[in-house]
């Protein structure tokens, strides 16, 4: 007995189906991708001017007193008259916190700057990349001769300012104390001579 012929519509149709089946066979699982959540934050910005009360640790608040009251008494002496030359010579931190004094300092000249009654010089931490350039200048033969800067032609500083930052510190059970003297100097570099001293006392304390 022959085998009975098939329609080539069926045909089509089986082979397709088989496909199908082997597609469904072989085709991997995917596997979920991890939800990966961030927890929301806000943040604000406050008044730079604000008054700082976190801890009663050296802060902005303290930073900020300290430079408003040197550059006002400097200013009140009279003694910038025809902008005089100064320099940041060493400004010592002997309370037993970490304080940047520069940061102190950077305060007080800038707004000495501004006030456009005094020019600074170089500190000594800022004078090596002077020289560097200066050395850079003349002594590679990249410049055209006549627009480099000499040598030997730097403004001296006829003052220098020098200055501490000390603390006293007393605590019991319930309170905490810190008393803050922050002292600043100018001196008459060719004589030697204090020309002007003031100080900031800054007292913080802390219940517990």
């Amino acid at each position: 007995m022959h085998p009975t012929p098939q329609h080539p519509r069926r045909v089509l149709l089986l082979a397709l189906a088989g496909i199908a089946v082997l597609a469904t066979g072989c085709e991997t699982k995917k596997v979920a991708s991890p939800v990966i959540r961030f927890d929301r934050q806000t943040t604000n910005y406050g008044d730079a001017k604000g008054v700082e009360l976190v801890t009663n640790e050296f802060g902005s608040t303290d930073l900020q007193m300290i430079a408003e009251k040197m550059v006002g008494s400097l200013l009140e002496t009279g003694i910038f008259t025809g902008r005089p030359t100064v320099t940041i010579s060493t400004v010592k931190n002997k309370t037993s916190e970490y304080i940047d004094t520069t940061n102190v300092m950077n305060s007080i000249q800038t707004a000495l700057v501004k006030s456009g009654k005094v020019r600074f010089t170089r500190s000594i931490s800022e004078m090596q990349p002077g020289v560097d350039e200066l050395t850079r200048q003349n002594q590679s033969g990249l410049y055209k001769q006549g627009t480099t800067a000499k040598v030997g032609q730097m403004t001296a500083a006829k003052f220098s300012v020098e200055g501490e930052l000390t603390s006293i510190v007393k605590q019991n059970n319930a309170t905490k104390d810190v008393y803050y003297k922050f002292t600043l100097k100018l001196f008459d570099v060719q004589e030697g001579t204090i020309e002007w001293q003031d100080e900031k006392e800054i007292r913080k304390t802390t219940k517990r």
